[in-house]
């Protein structure tokens, strides 16, 4: 996943098919910071930080009944170009 420095993402550890009983940060980001959310975390990046950050998550779920762990990757990096928000207008 990527970042612009300051910035912060949400994700969710949730698939249609698992349940998640327990979410621990086992090893916590260096150059930012992290916090659970339900079955989830929010990443939070240090501003004047740009580079690889890395952060490890203990996920318990009902698929397979095995404890194991997710480093998860987080790129900061400032953007090329200028990030854009549009809309999508559906016909209803």
């Amino acid at each position: 996943m990527a970042i612009a420095p300051g910035a912060d993402c949400i994700q969710g550890l949730r698939w249609s098919t698992m349940q998640i009983y327990k979410v621990e940060v086992t090893e916590k980001p260096k150059s930012g910071e992290i916090v659970l959310v339900g079955p989830g975390f929010r990443y939070f990046a240090k501003p004047n930080f740009s580079g690889t950050d890395r952060f490890t998550l203990l996920v318990v779920g009902k698929n397979r009944y095995d404890e194991g762990t997710s480093t998860v990757e987080v790129t900061v990096s400032r953007p090329n170009v200028p990030v854009r928000v549009s809309a999508v207008d559906h016909p209803q």
